[in-house]
């Protein structure tokens, strides 16, 4: 089925539509959404729909919202692809302006702090939504400035004052492109599970050990608290390889063995990193 629509977590700027953009092209009709749930629903209620949603900070860690929609399966979509992008941020603003206010989300503002410091120790920091939202705000309010994305300079009528930005720590977030329907690929570089344990002493060791010994490595394992069941969790688990590797498949049988519910959400190549 031909992809016509790309639901991304909004607004129109974010690094979410950069990375939709580069994996999809400009062709397509982008529709943003205020948050992760809503581009799930939407993209799960048509087959020709795609989503571009985070999953992991680099420094930030999981993104949570996503991962609860895979491990819950509500709205019901399917990992297609493994996305990153190496984020760059731009000082934007307008030239002639002495900056007072300086907007972003908090992540940027604390991987810049110390180029804050050097280069801007007087401004008054002001945490917003998103990236986006920050080129908004400034492009509205004289003597404003934002870190953001150049893409989002040009968006809103701003000028590129820096770039980059230097961060204090490298900032590689990871995205998933998402479906409604389920497609097992034969070379797939990673797959995920969401995995329901027995609540009983070792469970976990049990299960971690299917993959251990038919040498297979996990790149990712994240408890999450399961709702309506008090001190009882549920893994969001990411394999390396797919279901047509003879030890993966060994692997999996086991790890069914060793849990209540072990399902698929996923098996997918993953991209190289794009440059913001």
């Amino acid at each position: 089925m031909k992809i016509t629509e790309i639901a991304y977590l909004g607004p129109i700027g974010t690094y979410s539509h950069l990375v939709a953009e580069k994996r999809y092209g400009r062709d397509k009709r982008f529709v943003p959404f205020a948050t992760i749930t809503d581009v799930c629903a939407y993209v799960a209620r048509r087959g020709d729909r795609r989503g571009v949603v985070p999953v992991e900070n680099s420094s930030g860690g999981a993104i949570y919202e996503t991962v609860d929609i895979l491990l819950a399966n509500k709205p019901r979509v399917r990992i297609e692809e493994e996305l990153a992008l190496n984020v760059r941020l731009a000082l934007l603003g307008r030239e002639g302006e002495t900056p007072r206010v300086l907007y972003s989300h908090f992540a940027p503002l604390e991987h810049c702090g110390p180029w804050i410091k050097k280069h801007l120790p007087r401004v008054d920091k002001r945490v917003v939504n998103s990236t986006a939202v920050a080129a908004q705000r400034a492009a509205g309010e004289h003597g404003a400035v934002a870190l953001a994305s150049r893409k989002a300079a040009r968006l809103c009528g701003l000028q590129v004052l820096h770039y980059p930005v230097e961060a204090e720590v490298p900032n590689l977030t990871v995205f998933l492109a998402i479906g409604a329907e389920e497609r097992i690929l034969p070379h797939a570089a990673k797959t995920t599970l969401a995995v329901k344990l027995p609540n009983v002493p070792g469970s976990l060791c049990t299960f971690l050990e299917a993959f251990r010994d038919e040498g297979v490595n996990l790149s990712r394992l994240i408890s999450r608290p399961m709702r309506g069941c008090p001190r009882e969790y549920a893994f969001l688990v990411d394999i390396e390889g797919g279901g047509r590797d003879p030890a993966v498949k060994r692997a999996l049988a086991k790890a069914r063995r060793a849990s209540v519910d072990l399902r698929l959400v996923g098996a997918y190549p993953c991209r190289r990193p794009y440059r913001s």
